[in-house]
């Protein structure tokens, strides 16, 4: 991806990772306010590959995590999913699905992670199903036979899990993750949860300190692994 003369943004996200859903309103506001820096998305796989039906204690879990975000955001949580019997909290299908939605069309990416957000945590729809992942990219604009098709390539499989890789080697522990780039050097904008003010004010101290001279790059300030 080509950087603009500011960089461009790398966003380490994943879509069953409700702090990255709080953080989508935000995340838009940072972006309304640059419209000339791109982003790049890279999928993070919060639990990617469990194969454990979700159990009372982890639904416990979640409920209080939700509840968190809900609170903090005012966006909307459905308790549907929970109900869903022997439902396995598998974020590698909806990591895959915004791959394979970033191979057809970059473009549609980001909208295509936000509707799988909504459709997980607004409709408690199940988002691990390739059938429901391809009704949600159609309903993006994506051609339902392509994107099916690339949700199971090997290839699509393949650029999911070195986006996971990606991920790792940069130290990422937690999501949301938002960067800036110039170059092959990573600028840690937040790592967590933050307002968009919070972030534009960090932007602003990087892009001050980086007016004189290019600086190394850095991913600190890690946040616990966020569900």
């Amino acid at each position: 991806m080509n950087d603009s003369a500011h960089g461009r943004l790398v966003y380490v996200a994943d879509p069953l990772c409700s702090w990255c859903y709080g953080f989508g309103p935000q995340l838009e506001d940072v972006l309304a306010r640059h419209p000339d820096i791109a982003l790049e998305l890279v999928m993070g796989g919060l639990r990617a590959g469990n194969t454990e039906p979700m159990s009372p204690a982890f639904r416990d879990m979640l409920r209080g995590h939700w509840g968190h975000v809900a609170q903090l955001t005012g966006l909307a949580f459905s308790d549907a999913i929970f109900a869903r019997e022997g439902f396995v909290y598998d974020t590698e299908p909806p990591c895959r699905a915004v791959v394979a939605a970033r191979n057809l069309d970059p473009r549609r990416a980001l909208p295509l992670m936000k509707a799988i957000q909504s459709a997980f945590y607004r409709a408690g729809r199940d988002v691990t199903a390739p059938a429901t992942l391809t009704a949600i990219a159609a309903e993006c604009g994506y051609d339902a036979a392509a994107f099916s098709a690339a949700l199971e390539s090997p290839a699509i499989r393949a650029a999911t899990a070195a986006d996971f890789a990606r991920a790792r080697g940069w130290g990422v522990t937690g999501f949301p993750t938002l960067a800036l780039a110039r170059g092959d050097a990573l600028y840690l904008l937040t790592a967590g949860f933050a307002t968009g003010d919070v972030v534009e004010e960090r932007l602003a101290e990087i892009e001050r300190r980086l007016a004189p001279a290019d600086e190394q790059p850095a991913f600190d300030d890690r946040v616990p692994r966020r569900r």
